[in-house]
């Protein structure tokens, strides 16, 4: 039998998640600043301390399968979160944000993607209540996106998508920033600020890479208030994330390959889910799959985990060799005297 999250334990937590959000909100904007490594350790030691314990309330309250899910959906959108801050770096560069500021951008952005991905949220439980099939599309497209994680070009663009080009051509954007503010007196006459174009750069391209993680997440579970706080859990701690890792995003060159196994990995979870129940004519003649294996929950949490422990100890280990001072070359022997020649 399975057990149902009570409704109180799911209004009470979107309640506090929200109350936690908007204090994040105005504390970034009442102290706008760059957060020392201190700071930002605390900060995302904090986040990952609140989803630890939700974890166990849900294990309390539900039981270990659900506690399980959480986990390793709230694991999966963190590790692609991580990927998203090497575009939100190039952001960041692309439009010269002052980096007094960029904790306020950067919060804004979550809060514009953390919508947005909750709209998508719905649409698909929707598609997966009434289509069925619709997990041999999520499966093929996560395989997809898993071989362009591994073997792209890892290009991503100048930080602006067609929408951000779209809106520089329609709305009067100031040349420069006025602090944080999205709203500015340029000339005489009232425009934005570069900020708002930041806001919706970093909102839009999160929700870009909701295509790839939300699929994703439904592969680990189909209940749409652990799929919401998993991406809850993931983005609430981005911003101090971004300040904490700063330079060593770059230097992470193995990351992608441990997302991308990530992403085959649940990719073949969920062809092989549909498989298992099979309602698609040409397949099987619409009947289930028996051969096809049910992959369960645990088992997701240790790929993931295993995923991007190897693919972070790799990078490090590779970093440390690269920071190794270069061997100096053998002195070559020196020439024996020529015999015809006669030393001084």
């Amino acid at each position: 039998m399975t057990v149902q999250l009570p409704l109180a334990f799911e209004i009470a937590s979107l309640v506090v998640l929200v109350l936690i959000l908007v204090a994040d909100l105005v504390l970034a904007f009442k102290r706008p600043h760059v957060p020392s490594f201190k700071e930002a350790t605390l900060w995302v030691v904090f986040y990952v301390g609140l989803a630890l314990i939700f974890a166990l309330l849900m294990l309390v309250f539900a039981d270990g399968e659900h506690a399980g899910q959480f986990l390793a959906g709230w694991l999966t959108e963190y590790s692609l979160s991580i990927d998203n801050l090497f575009v939100f770096v190039l952001i960041m560069a692309r439009f010269n944000v002052p980096r007094k500021y960029q904790q306020e951008a950067l919060m804004v952005g979550i809060i514009i993607a953390l919508v947005l991905r909750g709209i998508f949220i719905l649409i698909g439980a929707q598609l997966i209540e009434s289509l069925s099939w619709i997990f041999y599309i999520f499966g093929a497209f996560l395989l997809y996106t898993a071989f362009k994680q591994a073997f792209g070009s890892g290009d991503e663009g100048d930080g602006e998508n067609g929408f951000i080009r779209l809106l520089r051509k329609r709305v009067d954007i100031a040349p420069d920033f006025d602090g944080a503010k999205v709203r500015t007196t340029f000339d005489g006459k009232r425009m934005f600020t570069p900020m708002l174009i930041v806001f919706l750069a970093l909102g839009s391209t999160d929700l870009l890479f909701a295509l790839d993680s939300i699929p994703a997440i439904f592969g680990i579970t189909e209940s749409p208030f652990i799929v919401f706080t998993a991406n809850v859990f993931a983005l609430m701690g981005l911003r101090q994330l971004y300040f904490l890792l700063g330079g060593l995003l770059e230097k992470l060159v193995y990351l992608h390959y441990g997302i991308a196994f990530i992403l085959a990995f649940i990719g073949v979870k969920l062809v092989s889910h549909a498989l298992h129940a099979n309602e698609v004519f040409f397949i099987n003649g619409g009947q289930p799959v028996e051969w096809a294996p049910e992959i369960d929950t645990w088992t997701s949490l240790a790929v993931i985990i295993l995923s991007m422990t190897v693919a972070t100890i790799a990078s490090l280990l590779k970093m440390r060799h690269d920071a190794r001072p270069a061997r100096p070359e053998a002195s070559a022997p020196s020439a024996a005297p020529h015999p015809d020649r006669t030393p001084d």
